[in-house]
């Protein structure tokens, strides 16, 4: 693999985990991004099991069934909106009462009869048995738990950049990044950088869904 990526003059260098190095003219980077953790007590226990962070992979599974969402940014209320179609019922747990996302996205949501919004209100522990999940502990503002009884719950609290590659010997960035972490590239995906080109997950804008 390849540790890190450096340009000399006009030339690229790719230094790869066995000590060699590649040299080039141009690169491709599209290291992609993960799903952050939503850093609640069960959650790596059933992750796969019930626990998921992709409404597209796995909503199917929870046809006519109901399910738990978190999150309050634009990828959580559209996936929400998603799973609203497929699923009885969707719990929207945020820990605010307001949403970072686009007007008409929360309109919809609000207006969708089978979401349920549960607001100022944090996970606090994923539950089950050796068949997956099998629900959601949530606690508000006034420290109140809740008990949301439902076998599939959908993380949405961001990805973190896989752009490791990108950082330098002095912990600069190889070309422009934004405050997340994200490549900033232009609509042919060339980076600030001459000859060094971003694409996928790992750039700005990106739609987070293999197409």
């Amino acid at each position: 693999g390849v540790t890190r990526i450096s340009k000399d003059g006009e030339t690229f260098i790719l230094f790869l985990t066995n000590g060699e190095q590649i040299k080039s003219k141009s690169v491709l980077i599209a290291t992609g991004s993960k799903p952050k953790k939503a850093h609640i007590k069960g959650e790596d226990i059933y992750f796969g099991k019930g626990v998921s962070t992709c409404a597209t992979c796995d909503g199917f599974f929870y046809k006519a069934k109901e399910v738990v969402v978190i999150g309050g940014g634009d990828t959580a209320l559209q996936e929400a909106l998603h799973l609203a179609k497929i699923c009885s019922k969707v719990y929207l747990v945020h820990r605010r009462d307001t949403f970072r996302s686009a007007p008409n996205t929360i309109k919809r949501v609000k207006n969708t009869k089978n979401i349920e919004l549960v607001l100022n209100s944090s996970p606090f522990e994923v539950y089950g048995d050796k068949m997956g999940v099998s629900g959601l502990k949530v606690k508000n503002t006034n420290g109140e738990l809740r008990d949301i009884k439902i076998p599939g719950i959908f993380t949405f609290v961001g990805n973190d950049v896989n752009n490791q590659t990108l950082i330098q010997e002095d912990n600069s960035f190889l070309c422009d990044m934004n405050e997340k972490g994200e490549v900033i590239v232009n609509i042919s995906m060339k980076t600030s950088t001459p000859g060094l080109y971003a694409t996928g997950d790992m750039r700005i804008a990106a739609p987070k869904q293999v197409v």
